[in-house]
C-alpha cells in the first residue's frame, strides 16, 4: 500500500509540476502577486524603528561595525504583528529567547574560531531544535529560518568585543523591540488575564501522537536541507556556507508542496534583485551613494541597513520576493560592516549559495513526506 501510495503522489507531484497552468504558470503568477494588505505600515514602523534606535546609537558611539548584533536582536519586532499587546509580548519574548539564543551560539563559534564542518554541525542542530522550538509555540513568520541566520552570520565574521558585550548588545536590542512592540498598551492598558497564544492543544493519545510525529518530521526536513547545504557550502571552498544554509530553511515554512516551492523561488529571485541594490551600493559608479560621501562609507551603509528594514517587513507577509530584495541589502550591509570584504566577491557568493540553498531546501520539501500520508494509506 506504501508503494502505491508513493507512486500515486510522484505522479501527482509530476503533473502539477509539469502541467503548464497549474505548474508552472502558478510560479510566474506567484511571483508578482502581493497578499492582502493587514496593517503592514505600522509593523513596519515598529521594525524600522527597533533596528534604527539601536542601530544609530552604535553609529554615533563610533561602533558601526557591531551593527550586526543589535539587527538581529531587533528582529525580534518582527513577531506577533498582528495580534493584542499582550499577546504580542508573549510572542515577541519568545522570539528573543530564540533569536538571541542563536545569536549567543554564533558569536561562542566566532570567539573560539570555530568554522567550517563544525558551524555545519552545530547550525544543523540548531535548525532541528529550532523547528521543534518554533512549531511548539507557533512562532510567526515561522521556522527558525532567522535564528539560524543569525547563528551562521555571527560565527562568520570577527568579533571585535568581549562575547558578553556582543551578547548583551543582541539582548538590549531585542528588548528595546519588546518595547517598541508593547507601548501601545498604554493607550487601552487591557490585560485579559490567562490570555494565550494559539499552540497546540494536545487532544487524546492519537492526536498527540501524529502532531509530535509531524513536528519530529519538519525538524528532520530542516536537518537535511541544512546540513545538506552547509555540506555543499564547505566542500565548494565557499567562504560563506552560512548563506546556503539559511536558504536551505526558506522553502520548508510553506504550509505545503506548492508553498514550499514557491518561497524557494521567491528566495532565489528575490536575493538577485537584493544583489543588484547591494551591487549598485558598493560597486565604484556615479549611482553609488558612497561616491558623493567620501569617508563616510560606515554612516551610509548604516542609514542603508536602517531604510530597508522598512519595506523588508512592509511586504514580509504579503509577498516573500519583494522582501527578500530589501532583506538582502540588510544581511550584507551588516557583515560588509562588521567584516569588509571585496564587494565582487560578496555578491558572487551570495547568488551561487543562496541558490544551492533554495534548490536544496525545494528538493528535500519535495523527497521528504509528511507522515500523514502513510497514515492515510
Amino acid at each position: 500500500m506504501d508503494g502505491d501510495t508513493a507512486n500515486f503522489q510522484r505522479q501527482a507531484l509530476t503533473d502539477w509540476w509539469c502541467s503548464p497552468v497549474p505548474g508552472l504558470m502558478v510560479h510566474a503568477r506567484e511571483l508578482h502577486r502581493l497578499g492582502p494588505a493587514n496593517n503592514d505600515r505600522l509593523s513596519a514602523v515598529r521594525v524600522a524603528l527597533s533596528v534604527a534606535v539601536p542601530g544609530l546609537f552604535l553609529l554615533v558611539i563610533g561602533r558601526p561595525d557591531l551593527m550586526m548584533y543589535a539587527v538581529f536582536g531587533a528582529l525580534t519586532g518582527m513577531y506577533g504583528r498582528n495580534e493584542t499587546h499582550q499577546l504580542r509580548l508573549k510572542h515577541q519574548v519568545q522570539a528573543a529567547l530564540f533569536l538571541v539564543g542563536g545569536l549567543t551560539i554564533g558569536v561562542f563559534l566566532s570567539v573560539n574560531h570555530i568554522h567550517s564542518w563544525w558551524l555545519v554541525l552545530v547550525a544543523t542542530l540548531f535548525a532541528g531544535f529550532g523547528s521543534l522550538y518554533a512549531d511548539s509555540v507557533r512562532l510567526k513568520p515561522i521556522g527558525p529560518f532567522f535564528g539560524i541566520l543569525a547563528l551562521g552570520a555571527c560565527a562568520s565574521v570577527p568579533t571585535h568585543v568581549a562575547f558578553t558585550t556582543a551578547v548583551l548588545i543582541g539582548a538590549g536590542s531585542a528588548a528595546f523591540s519588546l518595547m517598541v512592540g508593547f507601548s501601545g498598551w498604554f493607550r487601552r492598558r487591557t490585560w485579559v488575564a490567562g490570555a494565550g497564544r494559539d499552540v497546540p492543544v494536545f487532544r487524546g493519545p492519537q492526536r498527540q501522537a501524529a502532531l509530535v510525529r509531524a513536528a519530529l518530521v519538519h525538524a528532520a526536513r530542516y536537518c537535511l536541507a541544512v546540513g545538506t547545504a552547509g555540506a555543499i557550502g564547505v566542500l565548494s571552498g565557499s567562504g560563506h556556507p552560512h548563506w546556503a544554509m539559511a536558504a536551505a530553511a526558506v522553502p520548508l515554512a510553506g504550509a505545503d508542496l506548492p508553498s514550499r516551492v514557491h518561497r524557494g523561488i521567491h528566495r532565489i529571485v528575490g536575493t538577485f534583485l537584493g544583489l543588484g541594490i547591494v551591487a549598485v551600493v558598493l560597486f565604484p559608479g556615479p549611482l553609488s551613494p558612497l561616491q558623493y560621501f567620501p569617508g563616510q562609507t560606515a554612516v551610509v551603509l548604516a542609514v542603508l541597513v536602517v531604510l530597508c528594514q522598512f519595506p523588508t517587513e512592509l511586504f514580509m507577509a504579503r509577498h516573500y520576493g519583494w522582501a527578500m530584495v530589501f532583506f538582502t541589502p540588510v544581511v550584507l550591509l551588516i557583515a560588509q560592516l562588521a567584516a569588509p570584504m571585496d564587494p565582487g566577491v560578496l555578491v558572487m557568493e551570495r547568488a551561487i549559495e543562496t541558490f544551492v540553498g533554495a534548490v536544496v531546501g525545494i528538493a528535500v520539501a519535495v523527497l521528504v513526506r509528511a507522515p500523514r500520508s502513510r497514515v492515510s494509506s
